[in-house]
């Protein structure tokens, strides 16, 4: 047991201040990696104009970065397992402030993109490590859950509020998109310093690190994405070759995890139903939402001539999540369990999405706000549970493993998800190119995230009754909270 649960035995509803600390410290983190993705959903037609990229070429600004991120995030949370959490997220996050800063100097596309990647291979290691310091620091029960939900919902709020950030950044210059997040991280690198508990040399796990496997996962994943985003542009039979490399690329990953004396990822927690559910419906939920959010910014920029700022303003409600998710998903999944809202929240968003898609040529703000409302609201239902889903029961030596089989899952269905999107708008547009896209190109290319939530419902619906009811979480007391994370 850690020193900072035994500070807390007398007190099981409650987290000490020094609790508090690091879970602000630690949720800040994943705050600045979600506002640094969604961020630049925003920027992207400014990013556009000013680097003179096409719309295919845009959209690697977004999946250099998650690809990176997904690609090599197993790896970052056996890191941590082997080196020590702490080490891995101090060292990290600072690269993550080096890279940033970087992408917001570039003049060539291929610039931005190379820092977008580099920075996601910083987060693929950060955000994994991150969490498991939470679920191994925290005992598990009340108290780890009510710090994986305040966690999960700094998470969902950064996604959400990072579009309005990027609204405001870029009505000043697309580079402050990249800039202020330095500046967060340099906050963050200061607390996590000071808070992040020392690592135990006699917990350490020992064993090797298995770089062939990373290796073979990023490039079957980079193939995947590659193929969906050129499937309007190249011969069938390319298409068809580059699925096939991708699949061999997946299947040799596979083979040399069974035969590695220390595999990145051990194949038999994929045992465990709930993980396997939560790591897909994560998928399929963060795919939507990336998919619906670069559809709407392009419609709202490109075909309304909405700016930034009004682009960012208009989507800011979505940000009602960052409230929700601390404050009223813990009472939710304490009254009815992870499995039932987390299907509330898959129906709020098939009924978001689905209020999108008669989409008209001169809607006004009040046409679009339950949709954006709505989708705020189904965030903070859907995140953190899925979150809890990912981690819960899973030993102590493999809490980096499950923490980064979610995160990969997250980025990889934000790539899969903009790439999807960005076909189906290049191949519907007559022009081929998603900047000439008519009404009828951003209908057809919305039933991708709607078809995608009905998906995730699906498979939600199938987990069996009983089996993620009503959980133990502490209340989280807003009289407990320090100042700051109730702002």
């Amino acid at each position: 047991m850690s020193a900072i649960d035994e500070a807390t035995d007398s007190d099981s509803d409650r987290l000490t201040g020094t609790q508090w600390a690091l879970l602000l410290v630690l949720s800040g983190a994943i705050f600045l990696e979600g506002i640094d993705v969604s961020m630049m959903g925003v920027a992207l037609p400014s990013i556009r104009s000013d680097l003179g990229m096409s719309t295919s070429g845009l959209q690697w600004v977004v999946s250099a970065y998650v690809l990176g991120y997904a690609g090599l995030v197993l790896l970052g949370g056996r890191a941590g397992d082997l080196l020590g959490r702490r080490r891995v997220f101090i060292t990290f996050l600072t690269v993550f402030l080096a890279f940033s800063g970087l992408g917001g100097l570039a003049t060539e596309s291929w610039m931005l993109v190379l820092a977008r990647f580099v920075t996601g291979v910083a987060a693929a290691f950060l955000t994994p490590v991150g969490l498991s310091i939470i679920t191994t620091t925290f005992a598990e029960g009340r108290r780890r859950n009510q710090a994986v939900l305040v966690y999960a919902g700094a998470g969902a709020g950064g996604f959400s509020l990072g579009m309005v950030a990027g609204g405001l950044l870029t009505s000043l210059d697309w580079r402050w998109v990249f800039f202020a997040p330095v500046l967060v991280s340099a906050v963050i690198l200061v607390g996590a310093l000071r808070l992040i508990p020392s690592d135990d040399p006699g917990r350490l796990r020992t064993g090797g690190y298995d770089l062939a496997g990373a290796a073979l996962l990023t490039a079957g994943m980079l193939t995947s994405v590659y193929t969906v985003v050129r499937v309007t542009e190249v011969a069938a039979w390319q298409t068809l070759l580059a699925v096939a490399a991708s699949v061999g690329l997946l299947a040799r990953f596979a083979a040399v995890e069974r035969r590695s004396a220390s595999p990145l990822m051990r194949f038999e927690i994929l045992r465990s139903g709930a993980l396997v559910r939560a790591n897909v419906v994560g998928m399929l939920w963060i795919a939507a939402f990336v998919g619906f959010q670069f559809a709407a910014v392009l419609y709202l920029q490109e075909l309304r001539g909405w700016s930034e700022l009004e682009t960012g303003l208009a989507l800011m409600v979505i940000g009602i999540d960052a409230i929700l998710a601390p404050l009223v998903t813990p009472h939710l999944v304490i009254r009815f369990g992870n499995t039932q809202v987390i299907v509330a929240g898959l129906v709020a968003g098939v009924a978001a999405y689905a209020a999108f898609l008669p989409l008209g040529a001169d809607w006004t703000y009040m046409a679009m706000l339950p949709t954006f409302l709505t989708l705020g609201v189904a965030f903070s239902l859907t995140y953190g549970p899925l979150t809890i889903a990912a981690t819960d029961g899973v030993a102590e030596e493999e809490q980096g493993l499950a923490s980064g089989l979610l995160t990969m899952s997250f980025q990889f269905g934000a790539a899969l998800g903009l790439a999807v999107v960005t076909a189906v708008l290049v191949g519907a547009s007559e022009s081929g190119d998603a900047a000439n896209a008519s009404l009828g190109d951003f209908r057809t290319a919305l039933t991708v995230p709607f078809a995608a939530t009905v998906l995730g419902g699906l498979v939600m619906a199938t987990a069996r009754k009983g089996t993620t009811g009503p959980v133990e979480i502490a209340a989280v007391r807003t009289d407990a909270l320090p100042a700051e994370s109730t702002a």
